[in-house]
Order: C-alpha cells, then structure tokens, then sequence
C-alpha cells in the first residue's frame, strides 16, 4: 500500500529530480543545489530560513513540497541513554526511530559512539512470530521522503543537545535499516533513500558505515548485490535449520536456506564485505547447542560474523530469552569455532525498545478513545 501526499516531501528528491521539477518551473537548476544545502547541511526548518533563494522560488517551494514529512509525537529515554522517538506521517501512521548511544570510556556523552535505527514501513507483514512491529500487519510502506526525514528529526534533537551534532550528520557513527518493516519489501523506495543518504548532494553519509537488515527476500537481496551503494548487509537469521526458522518466520517458506544463504554469499562477494548473521535467541526455540553448532557451520562458510541477540520482552508474546549461562555457552560453542561473534548486552528495556513496542502501544491507546 502507498501514501500519497498532497505535497511531494523534499526529502524524497534526488539533485536530478530536483533539478528537473525546477526547470520545470523555470527555475536554473542550481538552484537545486542551494534547496538542498539547505535541507541537509545549514537544517533549514522553515521556507524562509533559506535567505538567498527568491521570495517567488520559495513561496513556489512552500506550494510543491512538505518540508518535513514527519512529526515528533514524543521521544523516551532510557536508562542506558537509548532514545526512542515515535514519529507522526502525513496520514497519522506512526513509525519509530531509535538513537543507540554507546559511551565511550574517558570521554562524555556528546562523544559516545552514537547509531541510528530507522524505519522502512507502518508495520509489517513478514510475521515474525517475536516481532512487535509485525502483530498489527502492515499499514503501508514508507517513501523514500519519509525514510530520508527520520534522520534530520534525530539531527534537530541531537543538535540541540551538542554543538558537534549541529556540523554534520557525520557526527553519528553508523545508520542501521533495522527498524519497523522488511527494507528489501520497499526495494524502490529503500534504493532511493540510500542514494540521498550516501550522496554529496545529500546528507553525505559513507555507505560502509550504513547497515541494511533484511529477513531473506531473495529476489531483493541480489538486486542489493547489484546497487552501486555498497552498503553492509546483515541477515535476520534467527534459526540455524529450516525446520527451527520455519517456526518463527514465515519467509522461510518462500525463501529456504538452500535458497539465501547463495544469495547472502553473492552480495559478500560482489562487495567483499563481510556479512552479519542477525540471531534473536529464544528460550527452548532456537538457543540448543546443536543450533550453535549448525549457526557456526553456516556462519564459517559465509565468513560471517554473528550477533546474537537475547531476546527483548514483547508485551503479549510468549516467548523468552534464555539464561545468560545458556547464552554465554551458545556464544562459546560460535567462538571455539573461530566464528567472530558479539552477544549483545540488552538495550532500552525500560523503555520498551524492541521495534514496534512503542508504536503498538500508542495505536491501542488511540483506538481506546
């Protein structure tokens, strides 16, 4: 499902189709340039922050295009300094951005390493059993505009919370496409937002350092491999036999080992770039020491590295994490393997941080008025 706005968001436009709507209009085309300036390096929140366009081009860009087109409906913090922000869209869908801050020793909290989580759909409708963003379905996908405005709403909360996040964007350290939906599902509106994210022109942001999660849309992972946007691919694994993925996702059916994990070694290859093994680890589901062994094997073959991620609490699904004795000899079986792997430590508990929670929590709250 699409939405389409009345205006078109500006954050949805590359240079050339920039360009192009201004000669259009009779406008020279660097003047593209300039709009885009000052979206994405001066963050211009108003028409009338951008002093050295003509009052006729303004009045005409205020007539075209939604500066913005999301909202803050509100941020929380948690104890660990995540902060999760849910944002409004045009239609009043709700999405999340999550910042993950991770404070570096002898140093502040302005200089901790800082990522940025962001969204790529209302929902979902891949059906991961342990999802939060996926229990209400999906709503529809986001354009490229609204992926793209997530990361200025986190730059107006950063830069006035420290003069380096005011510079550039480059002041975060890595984006991550892991938040509510499948990115791969969205492919067109995914594709463009990266080229504005990545772009000079744009908010300038290496690619290396942008992390694209996908379940295993096939199809779309090796026109991945083929976009000239190398950024890293990491692959929400979550079971290490078909017969366990199948239990908890249901792409699996589609898209088997036999059928991703020669997918996942193209893009590796087409980049060399070393992928990411995403495993959510689920008491008596997925955390067996035979699926660490199994994990290994695959992970070994693609010259991968694992994340494994004790499982976040979603209000109003069974499952739970394991122990953390279970978790540290499931990691040891990975290592003794000579497989690189990091058990992450939990974040943003407190505040309800696992994708979805916050957004399914405000939806039920409005349909109870």
């Amino acid at each position: 499902m699409k939405f389409a706005p009345t205006r078109a968001p500006l954050t949805g436009e590359t240079l050339a189709s920039l360009s192009a709507r201004l000669r259009e209009h009779g406008e020279p085309a660097y003047r593209a340039k300039q709009i885009l300036d000052w979206l994405y390096k001066k963050r211009a929140r108003a028409w009338d922050d951008m002093t050295n366009l003509p009052k006729r081009l303004r009045t005409w860009l205020a007539e075209t295009f939604d500066l913005l087109p999301l909202s803050l409906v509100h941020g929380k913090q948690s104890l660990d300094v995540t902060d999760k922000l849910l944002l409004e869209l045009g239609d009043q869908s709700l999405i999340e951005t999550v910042i993950i801050r991770a404070p570096q020793d002898g140093v502040g909290l302005e200089h901790s390493r800082k990522t940025i989580c962001i969204s790529t759909q209302v929902g979902c409708a891949m059906g991961c059993k342990f999802c939060a963003s996926g229990l209400m379905g999906l709503k529809r996908d986001l354009n490229a505009g609204e992926i793209v405005a997530q990361l200025l709403q986190v730059c107006y909360r950063e830069d006035a919370r420290t003069p380096r996040a005011r510079a550039e964007l480059a002041s975060f350290d890595n984006i991550v496409v892991m938040g509510m939906g499948e990115p791969l599902a969205n492919y067109p509106a995914i594709s463009t937002a990266l080229e504005i994210i990545n772009a000079d022109w744009g908010l300038g942001f290496g690619a290396r350092r942008i992390t694209l999660s996908t379940s295993g849309l096939v199809p779309n992972i090796l026109k991945l491999a083929d976009n000239p946007i190398g950024v890293r691919l990491a692959v929400s694994l979550h079971g290490a036999t078909d017969e366990v993925r199948t239990q908890i996702m249901p792409v699996n059916k589609a898209y088997p080992l036999a059928k991703l994990l020669p997918a996942v070694k193209t893009f590796s290859e087409k980049h060399g770039r070393m992928v990411t093994l995403e495993f959510i680890l689920i008491e008596d589901v997925n955390d067996s020491l035979d699926q660490a062994r199994k994990l290994r094997d695959i992970a070994r073959d693609l010259h991968a590295h694992v994340n494994l991620i004790p499982y976040n609490t979603v209000h109003g699904l069974e499952w739970k994490r394991p122990s953390l004795a279970r978790q540290q000899k499931f990691v040891e079986v990975l290592r003794e393997g000579r497989v690189s792997a990091t058990l992450r430590r939990e974040k943003g508990h407190d505040i309800d941080a696992a994708c979805g929670q916050l957004r399914l929590q405000t939806e039920k709250e409005r349909a109870s008025f």
